[in-house]
């Protein structure tokens, strides 16, 4: 049948299964929108406060789900706007698929009112973009945009659609969805068996897990591989979730502000099985140094991660569910008491503390925690109260902690919570954002009350940037340079001027009611909480240094240095 191209963007995204698109209307996009509103009863649009909101809630969506999430926007600094949402999402491995409109083909190149080469802009932060400019190529292109966000490492696409081609018709086919099979095309079986005797030989092994796992959902897989091999495991934060930590041989994040556990112990390690990381510098610190005492073996679906940042002794490439699946097959039992002890020993030595007479940021993830029975979906912006978030609230699903992990995106969670929600309506989802990120996105409060999208915003209000201040207090002789926020900005009259409940917390005893009534209520609900602008995350380890070398305010004080 005959159909105009934004007739066939609906379309295609139906082929899809698509059910929710993230988005800002503008004149490029109008035919688009204009499809949309007739489709209404099929494809739930959420119109956010900015672009980059849709983008987060479309990134938020995938994360939790696993499905390809979509945003749309206009030309020029519509699709600029996406650009900050689509890097994050590249960053992390998350499939995306923005959908953007052009100026017609006789104005291309032309400087033309809001024109822009967004598929210029965005060709380093996407894992493939297309620019449409017949409406011939529309249908296969959006079909093939779709496989390449999901299929491998998963990954952002951008489809740029010149405004000609949402006007003009061609022939349309409906057509299955092609099938996206694990990769498993570079699993080699003499790659297999190195791995194998390396585990075989290994007396002290540890188990290093990041996004990889989650997005191949090999939860069962790695806690069998887990089991077998009695082995401790950490995590980065993207891998939160992949191996429940409520596990006794779970120790931790591994890295900058890891546990001293996972730090201490992966230096000791004789193997280190690193399923489904990149070896960021924030997990390594110096490199030259990392799990010096170890052999490495490295699991990934992609080969260019393999002697990347850290030298392997062995890998396995492919997909993690399939590649743990044959190992799980030919793997013994072993048994590592004494290592077990020694790590035990380690956890009991170098517990995760905070001081208990005061309101802070772990103590509020604690309540957070007791209220939802672990069984909420947590998503973060970026700074201390991430790390806190990730330090003490423990998942025991995957794709229940959602934050940006790679570019640090501040103002990425208020929209994430968003897409996140939209997509688990049966979850109590909470985002939890430092006052400085908050400022950044906090417009997306009113989206949430216009759908009576009912997220709870936490907000660990310090008046400061406080991951900044806390390097400028330990390595920049306390020169605070633009990172003071007190000024007149009240968050409880902002929320309820854009429709939602709020609250604010001062004292302790106020924490556990106040988090209790706003789960009761099922409605935006912003809790601002306030806390001491010099409350720090600990262990940290200094930028440079080993990860063995990660420090305490104990240790701090030990030397006479005050924190």
């Amino acid at each position: 049948m005959e159909l105009t191209g934004s007739q066939i963007i609906i379309e295609c995204l139906k082929e899809q299964g698509v059910d929710t698109v993230f988005g800002y209307p503008g004149g490029t996009i109008l035919n688009v929108y204009d499809e949309l509103y007739k489709h209404s009863n099929e494809i739930t649009h959420i119109l956010t406060s900015h672009e980059q909101g849709a983008a987060h809630a479309a990134d938020g969506y995938a994360r939790s789900t696993g499905k390809v999430g979509v945003c749309m926007a206009t030309s020029g600094p519509g699709a600029t706007n996406l650009v900050t949402g689509i890097a994050t999402a590249y960053m992390d491995s998350v499939p995306l698929v923005a959908i953007t409109a052009n100026v017609p083909m006789p104005l291309i190149g032309k400087d033309s009112f809001q024109e822009i080469d967004i598929v210029g802009v965005t060709m380093p932060i996407t894992k493939h973009n297309f620019m449409v400019k017949d409406v011939k190529d529309l249908a296969e292109t959006l079909r093939k945009a779709f496989y390449i966000a999901k299929s491998g490492r998963p990954g952002p696409v951008l489809v740029d659609v010149l405004k000609n081609a949402t006007a003009d018709k061609c022939d349309y086919k409906y057509k299955e969805p092609k099938k996206i099979e694990r990769s498993t095309e570079n699993i080699k079986d003499e790659d297999i068996e190195k791995a194998l005797k390396l585990i075989k030989k290994a007396k002290k092994p540890y188990v290093f897990v990041g996004g990889g796992a989650i997005i191949s959902g090999a939860k069962d897989e790695l806690a069998e591989f887990v089991k077998k091999l009695d082995a401790p495991v950490c995590n980065t934060l993207m891998g939160k979730g992949a191996f429940d930590e409520t596990n006794p041989l779970y120790t931790g994040m591994l890295g900058m502000h890891g546990t001293k556990t996972s730090n201490l112990g992966v230096t000791e390690c004789d193997l280190l099985v690193a399923v489904g990381v990149r070896f960021s510098d924030r997990v390594t610190g110096n490199t030259k140094k990392f799990a010096k005492n170890a052999k490495i073996l490295q699991i990934d679906i992609d080969p260019a991660e393999i002697n990347k940042n850290i030298p392997t002794t062995a890998s396995v490439i492919g997909d993690v569910k399939e590649v743990l699946t044959r190992l799980n097959d030919k793997i013994e039992q072993h048994s590592n008491k004494e290592w077990l002890a020694h790590i035990d020993e380690l956890e009991k030595k170098y517990p995760l503390t905070y001081p208990k007479d005061e309101l802070n940021g772990p103590y509020l993830m604690e309540q957070i925690y007791k209220a939802t029975y672990g069984d909420a979906i947590i998503t973060t912006e970026v700074g201390q109260h991430q790390m806190w978030a990730a330090q003490f609230y423990k998942y025991k699903e995957p794709r229940t902690f959602i934050s940006s992990g790679g570019a640090g995106t501040m103002g990425y969670g208020l929209g994430a919570a968003i897409g996140t929600k939209v997509a688990n309506k049966d979850k109590v989802v909470i985002n939890i954002a430092g006052d400085g990120c908050f400022r950044m996105n906090m417009n997306e409060i009113a989206t949430a009350t216009r759908y009576n999208i009912p997220i709870i915003q936490v907000v660990i209000n310090n008046e400061v940037l406080g991951m900044v201040r806390q390097w400028q207090t330990l390595f920049y002789g306390k020169r605070y340079s633009n990172t003071t926020l007190r000024d007149h900005v009240d968050f409880v009259k902002l929320a309820e001027a854009m429709g939602a409940k709020a609250y604010r917390i001062t004292k302790i005893e106020e924490v556990e009611p106040t988090i209790k009534e706003a789960i009761s209520l099922n409605i935006p609900v912003v809790i601002d909480c306030q806390i001491g602008s010099d409350d720090k995350v600990f262990p940290m380890v200094a930028p440079g240094t080993a990860i063995s070398e990660a420090f305490s305010a104990e240790d701090l004080a030990a030397k006479g240095l005050d924190c």
